[in-house]
């Protein structure tokens, strides 16, 4: 069986590393082309160099760019268009985890949290839907997070904004399917997608505990998968995320829309 993503052009927003990038490798892999993008040029440039050895550097378009700024999205947008004329998949993966409870959330800290879960998706949407739905059979996948339904006090900010982006693409999916457009999310539980590695290098868990000096990052992994109950015992990895969002753009998933996938080695609790 195969994916049908040869020709195709795939679009994956922060693509420059962690998820983002593991899902860049997985659409060269299957034979589409691929255009990322992030704010760091050097960052950018490292990998587009790596991805260009799956495929060639025709294949590969890096751009830099920061998604919550509109402009620099829109002319991300007419960049791909004039390098690879099309858009089939959009991938939007920009955003991270804000560590606060209620009582030290302050007000910039909750608009900060709306503004980049929500714009991270609207601003590229706005800016390759014409693409998407040239495409005939468009997708958009979002990186969610398994805290959009499984609320954590230490993460307030991150997890209600989270769970109103589900909101968002629900509606998306409801008013782009007249347009051949599918919109679905893939919701991601532990990965060391290189958050939980700078996290292992502060020295501070995400709950604000310490973490026990002299205690490797491969045995703090594993007591954290415990900790969170994961039945895998372990944390995943970025290729094992990307393989989710690969399967949701490609026309393997034709017929579905609106919907999500965990990826959390079994740690969601929800039917």
């Amino acid at each position: 069986m195969t994916t049908q993503m040869t020709g195709k052009v795939a679009v994956v927003t922060g693509g420059s590393s962690g998820i983002g990038f593991a899902t860049a490798e997985a659409f060269l892999r299957e034979g589409a082309r691929v255009a990322i993008c992030g704010r760091s040029q050097e960052t950018l440039d490292a990998a587009a160099s790596e991805l260009a050895r799956i495929a060639g550097p025709d294949q590969v378009f890096a751009y830099t760019c920061d998604v919550l700024e509109e402009e620099a999205v829109q002319a991300f947008a007419t960049s791909v268009g004039d390098r690879f004329g099309r858009c089939d998949a959009l991938v939007c993966n920009a955003g991270q985890a804000r560590t606060s409870n209620f009582s030290n959330t302050s007000d910039q800290d909750w608009r900060d949290e709306f503004e980049l879960k929500f714009f991270s998706v609207l601003r590229p949407v706005r800016a390759f839907i014409d693409m998407l739905e040239g495409s005939g059979a468009g997708a958009i996948v979002c990186t969610s997070a398994m805290l959009a339904r499984a609320p954590e006090p230490f993460l307030i900010a991150t997890g209600a904004t989270r769970a109103g982006q589900l909101n968002l693409l629900k509606s998306l999916s409801k008013e782009f399917a007249p347009k051949n457009i599918r919109v679905n999310a893939v919701l991601i539980g532990l990965v060391d997608s290189g958050q939980w590695s700078r996290r292992f290098e502060s020295g501070e868990g995400p709950d604000g505990s310490k973490i026990p000096i002299g205690l490797s990052k491969e045995d703090w992994f594993i007591e954290l998968a415990k900790s969170r109950h994961i039945p895998l015992g372990r944390l995943g990895t970025p290729t094992e995320a990307a393989n989710a969002i690969l399967f949701f753009a490609s026309p393997m998933a034709s017929y579905i829309t609106g919907e999500t996938i965990e990826v959390t080695g079994g740690q969601a609790r929800n039917v």
